[in-house]
């Protein structure tokens, strides 16, 4: 296995490159700078004490005694030097030095006191000398002689080689530090990644018994709780899936047994005619049922596939009402159902009319078949909506939503059919632009199909000859 694929490996690595960046800024940045601060504020230091005194020994003269005092006062060394006769302008002699040096050969070609004697002014800087670096501070007076004040640069440098050095231990420290910390944290951000990894392949496997936790509250908790409903969700998925196998295999066994036991005894036994319609109608009828089946099904796959033609035009909701009450007359009229049409508000509704009435068949069916015989059943028009609503026992809030949810039959005594009607029937409205609301109450149930309003007037139908 590749190490460079895991994470707590890679973050580890992330965090040195960072904290290495990090350093290697700090330090060309602090260390150089220090150091010439350092630097400059010993010239400054040695300027101010070769100025002052200057002028005394402009007063007093220059000799061997000046030399040693001006050395104490500045703590520095001090060489009195003075050009060469004859112009030569590469060396100079020494009259004195604070160090008693027999010739002082070290200080006779110094740059700073060459520069100060050739062009008359105060000279400073920073020189090296025999590999030790030096601050000097070269006054010349008025005969071109030299006073050159030199003061090793050991401590500044030492200072900045320390300060250099503990914040190099410092970043190694940090650097082991952040990559301890990144791995530790990468690993249990791993753990973590992998809990959830093996959820989601229980999952996908079809087990949905254990919950999906992760008591953080950052993202990585989010999508826990996120794969926790997804869980929850699947799970319900599957047990209506289960139960719509179940009841469509009912729902299919039960006209297709009815329709050979018709048919066996239509082929071997010696029936009237009358005793024929009857099993004929009856045949017609589990024909219809499995047909519907059939239909629903159809619709629903061409919904998944996004496959739904719709034909838009303005649909007059009152005639599609008219239309829809006629249709069930006798269903209803047989099952003790009052059905009948309230018209409140014309409307015209721009919208698939076949489409419409398979929706409005739906709702009147629903509330045919889950309502005790009697009932009223109105299909009310207010606008561009429709309504489909009764006086039965209503709707607990709990399984409102449920209603339309797909193979779903909410639990009751008459309960039936394949749980597909109102979530095909929802799914229908939306892609019209529109909507299938639920008000129920104890006394009274709604389902309302709510479609874009048009002022269009539709064509007149061509009147046969």
């Amino acid at each position: 296995m590749n190490p460079f694929r895991n994470v707590g490996i890679r973050l580890s690595l992330a965090l040195a490159a960072v904290v290495l960046g990090a350093l290697a800024v700090v330090w060309v940045v602090l260390v150089p700078t220090l150091e010439r601060r350092l630097v400059n504020g010993k010239i400054t230091q040695l300027t101010l004490s070769a100025r002052a005194l200057e002028r005394e020994a402009e007063a007093a003269g220059v000799d061997q005694d000046f030399v040693d005092y001006a050395s104490h006062a500045s703590g520095a060394r001090v060489v009195f030097l003075r050009p060469i006769a004859g112009g030569d302008q590469t060396a100079m002699l020494v009259n004195a030095d604070s160090l008693h040096l027999g010739l002082s050969s070290d200080v006779v070609k110094d740059p700073l006191a060459l520069r100060a004697s050739a062009s008359g002014r105060l000279e400073k800087g920073r020189v090296s000398r025999d590999g030790t670096s030096y601050a000097e501070v070269a006054i010349p007076d008025k005969s071109g002689n030299i006073l050159l004040f030199s003061s090793s640069l050991r401590d500044q440098l030492a200072t900045d080689n320390l300060v250099g050095t503990r914040l190099l231990w410092a970043g190694l420290i940090a650097l082991a530090v952040s990559m301890a910390v990144g791995f530790g944290a990468a690993s249990a951000f791993a753990r973590r990644i992998r809990r959830l990894e093996h959820a989601a392949e229980r999952i996908a496997g079809g087990d949905f018994s254990e919950p999906v936790v992760d008591p953080r509250r950052d993202e990585l908790g989010q999508l826990a709780r996120a794969f926790d409903r997804m869980r929850l969700q699947l799970a319900q998925l599957d047990d209506a899936r289960r139960a719509f196998i179940a009841n469509a295999s009912h729902e299919l066994r039960t006209p297709i047994f009815s329709l050979g036991g018709f048919l066996e005894l239509i082929q071997h036994e010696d029936l009237d005619e009358e005793t024929q319609r009857e099993f004929l109608a009856t045949m017609s009828e589990q024909v219809q049922r499995l047909s519907k089946l059939a239909t629903d099904l159809l619709d629903l796959s061409r919904l998944d596939a996004g496959r739904m033609r719709l034909e838009l035009e303005p649909v007059p909701l009152a005639d599609a009402a008219h239309d829809l009450s006629a249709e069930f007359a006798a269903v209803a009229q047989q099952q003790g159902h009052p059905l009948g049409v309230v018209v409140e508000q014309e409307g015209v509704a721009l919208a698939d009319r076949e489409r419409v009435l398979q929706i409005g068949r739906a709702l009147i069916e629903n509330a045919l078949v889950h309502t005790p015989p009697g009932t009223p059943v109105r299909v009310v028009v207010r606008g561009a909506e429709l309504t489909v609503e009764d006086d039965g026992p209503g709707i607990p809030v709990e399984d409102a939503e449920q209603a339309f949810a797909r193979f779903t039959r909410l639990s009751g005594a008459r309960a039936s059919g394949t749980g597909l009607g109102l979530a095909i029937a929802r799914e229908l409205a939306e892609l019209m632009g529109g909507e299938v609301r639920l008000e129920s109450r104890p006394g009274r149930t709604a389902f309302t199909l709510a479609l874009p309003a048009t002022a269009a007037e539709p064509e007149p139908a061509p009147v046969a000859a």
